[in-house]
């Protein structure tokens, strides 16, 4: 696909720094920077060889040199874009960054809609849907296992393994087509005994990709965890005892935290979102009152629970009811104050906690921290393939155009056991294989692509 316009923006953060770049492309690259830059050796930009970089200044139409620049010159197709790129190496403040930006524009290009680079990049072949996603999330990495991960995707590991199970199904749907279309070289044997085995392999390898993406989601976004309890039980204290930092208000005041405060906790590249809540009780008070549903809230959305029991004053029946609330969650029952005297016993935990997994803490002495904080990462990564070198679905897109496709797989086998035509099973094989398209972009309703992009800058 060759766009006719050439799209300019500047690529790095606004602000004053060392260097800022201008990113250039389209088919008239070279021709709109020519008409502005004058390089030290002389040469014209079209004289000059693909992917150098030349020094020299941007000239305004009126003369006057606005900045002194280094231009990387790319010639397409062996670009980012497919197309012809320059990079303009400006000084990097917002001043020079924008005057040059204005020359160039008024030179012929017109400023990018956001994600616009990327955009061509996917449009012209050159990454698939899951590589643009997995740019977003290099950018947006908030540690090394969630940038590992996005690095993965972008070289390819899902992409590859999709492809592998397109083919598989091509090559299935092809023997199908082929039977229709030629009864007559049919033997006695169904058709489907060339395949069904084949078939629950590639079902099986799917549920097993299927199984990563909880796990990806949390690599990538963040384990949202609730640290919740009635007032008084050390919510806040665990907050800060796990960042190491005074986050949170601490006081002996029933209800000082009146709001969710958050904050990002990496346990071995995890990153946890945690979120400490105010303490759930009934209360008169109008802003409490709202702390308190946006506690329960908090619960209903989170991936993790760490309910907070005062081990000291023991379970009381405001903590019964908290119980009652986080059940179906994962949680991590966490016993504090027990550098204190405990009241909890045996018959109590078996009584209300179950086979539940318990940590026994003291926030204010930073005691069992190292055990809270590894029962978190098993919590996560539990039954779970690590991210390093392995196709992994790491967003909810991906997620549901993989359930659609094994759902269309489990129709099939079905419809194998049912012994219904092969025609029959052509269509959900098709539909399988679609569904899996769209985990790369095959097929995606261009709505969909435009909002995907729009979570781009400009200058991506």
């Amino acid at each position: 696909m060759l766009f006719e316009d050439t799209i300019a923006a500047i690529s790095t953060p606004i602000g004053v720094g060392g260097i800022g770049i201008i990113r250039v492309s389209g088919k008239e690259t070279i021709g709109i920077v020519d008409k502005i830059f004058k390089a030290a050796n002389k040469k014209s930009l079209k004289d000059i060889a693909s992917h150098t970089i030349t020094y020299g200044h941007i000239i305004s139409q009126s003369g006057k040199v606005l900045d002194e620049v280094l231009i990387m010159l790319m010639k397409g197709p062996k670009t980012f874009t497919r197309e012809d790129v320059i990079e303009i190496n400006c000084h990097g403040g917002p001043i020079p960054l924008n005057a040059v930006l204005m020359e160039v524009i008024n030179a012929g290009a017109r400023l990018a809609d956001s994600g616009e680079f990327t955009k061509r990049a996917f449009l012209n072949g050159r990454i698939d849907l899951a590589q643009v996603e997995a740019i977003m999330d290099i950018i947006e990495a908030k540690t090394e296992l969630s940038l590992s991960q996005a690095v993965g995707q972008l070289e390819g590991n899902l992409s590859k393994k999709i492809k592998e199970y397109q083919d598989t199904l091509i090559q299935i749907i092809a023997r199908i087509e082929v039977s229709i279309d030629y009864p007559e070289y049919d033997d006695d044997e169904p058709i489907t005994n060339d395949f069904e085995a084949e078939l629950r392999t590639l079902l099986g390898e799917l549920n097993e990709l299927l199984k990563t993406a909880d796990t990806g989601k949390m690599i990538r976004e963040g384990v949202k965890t609730a640290i919740v309890g009635r007032p008084n039980v050390g919510k806040s204290s665990l907050l800060n005892a796990l960042l190491e930092e005074n986050k949170a208000i601490v006081t002996d005041i029933p209800g000082t935290t009146r709001d969710v405060v958050e904050a990002y906790l990496n346990i071995d590249g995890i990153p946890f979102q945690l979120l400490d809540t105010a303490g759930i009780r009934e209360t008169e008070d109008v802003v409490e009152q709202i702390g308190v549903e946006r506690s329960k809230h908090s619960i209903e959305e989170a991936d993790l629970v760490l309910m907070l029991v005062d081990a000291h004053q023991g379970l009381v029946e405001k903590d019964k009811e908290i119980l009652e609330q986080v059940q179906g969650k994962h949680v991590i029952y966490v016993l504090n104050k027990n550098d204190l005297a405990s009241s909890i016993t045996q018959e109590i935990i078996n009584e209300y906690f179950g086979n539940g997994q318990i940590i026994k803490i003291s926030a204010k002495e930073q005691a069992g921290l190292k055990d809270l904080k590894f029962a978190m990462k098993e919590i996560v990564m539990k039954g779970n393939a690590t991210v390093n070198n392995q196709a992994t679905i790491s967003n909810q897109r991906q997620k549901q155009a993989l359930i659609n496709a094994i759902k269309s797989l489990d129709k099939v086998i079905e419809a194998i056991e049912m012994g219904l035509p092969e025609d029959c099973l052509a269509i959900d094989l098709h539909d399988a294989f679609g569904h899996l398209g769209m985990i790369v972009g095959e097929s995606l309703k261009e709505e969909i692509i435009n909002q995907l992009f729009s979570r781009f800058c400009l200058g991506k």
